[in-house]
């Protein structure tokens, strides 16, 4: 498949019902939504979005149907960059090319607009409807849990504490499976779980979606320290400099290179239950995510 088209045609859908569910730019307190939109719609790839919708395709859901899903993943994956970017955390003036949420409507506002997209997320979650398998309650667990304090908030505490320490590898996996992998695995889950996945392929799912995004993440660490900031469209060594925990700091490049390799034929081996046309769009992003240079 082109695999540009077809991220291409998904962010546009994506986008397009993005702006259906958030509170437009003019409506009061006009400050607090235009932050939320200036971060939203700052042109981000929408890959746990798009990873919803395709795993909700290869257990042969409907599109439509997954797209709440896929828009309140979005909200949360954003609320979490404008918060990472704050200057009490990563302090980052540059996100997908052009300037930090607390840069334009300074610190105050940014906190609130993440947290207005945190919970606007699950206002839009409730859009979506419920499985014979899986009711609007298990939809819901299963986002706020991989949004909370034992997932993606407890790799970003491991992460601020690891700062300039010398870390073991359990010690990086752990930040690095709840800092991102708990979303994008969580993104498949709920795609799954919208086409009323049985047992057998939400597990494949699942362990595609863990080993993905470990995947993704490695290569993002990587990429910290091999491109520039032009291209990554935010600040380019920070990983270095703020002395983070991460794959290349602790195995070193070559060794980070053939991990997210053996993570990523690991993703594709486990698809295996499924179709070849079902879980095409999966292969495809799998590969896309390791082979990106951005």
């Amino acid at each position: 498949m082109n695999i540009k088209k077809y991220l291409l045609r998904r962010q546009k859908l994506i986008d397009a019902a993005l702006d259906r569910y958030l509170p437009k730019a003019n409506r009061k307190p006009t400050t607090l939504h235009r932050a939320m939109r200036y971060s939203l719609f700052a042109g981000g790839k929408r890959l746990r979005p798009i990873l919803c919708l395709a795993a909700a395709e290869a257990c042969r859901g409907k599109i439509n149907d997954a797209l709440p899903l896929a828009c309140a993943l979005e909200c949360i994956h954003t609320y979490s960059l404008v918060h990472d970017d704050l200057p009490s955390m990563d302090n980052d003036d540059f996100r997908r090319g052009r300037p930090t949420c607390h840069k334009v409507f300074g610190e105050g506002i940014a906190v609130l607009a993440g947290d207005a997209l945190l919970t606007v997320a699950f206002e839009i979650v409730s859009h979506a409807k419920a499985r014979r398998r899986y009711d609007m309650s298990m939809l819901l667990r299963e986002i706020a849990v991989a949004a909370g304090s034992q997932k993606l908030i407890a790799g970003q505490v491991a992460d601020l504490e690891a700062e300039g320490k010398k870390v073991k590898r359990s010690e990086l996996q752990f930040i690095h499976e709840n800092k991102t992998a708990a979303i994008l695995r969580t993104s498949v889950r709920l795609g799954a779980m919208n086409a009323d996945a049985d047992g057998r392929k939400l597990s494949a799912i699942t362990h595609f979606g863990q080993r993905l995004g470990l995947a993704f993440q490695i290569i993002d660490d990587i990429l910290d320290v091999t491109q520039t900031s032009e291209i990554l469209g935010k600040s380019a060594g920070k990983d270095v400099a703020a002395k983070k925990a991460t794959y290349p700091a602790v195995i070193g490049l070559e060794k980070s290179r053939a991990e997210a390799k053996r993570l990523t034929r690991e993703a594709h081996d486990v698809l295996s239950i499924f179709g070849h046309r079902d879980a095409e769009a999966l292969h495809a992003l799998a590969n896309y995510l390791l082979e990106r240079e951005y």
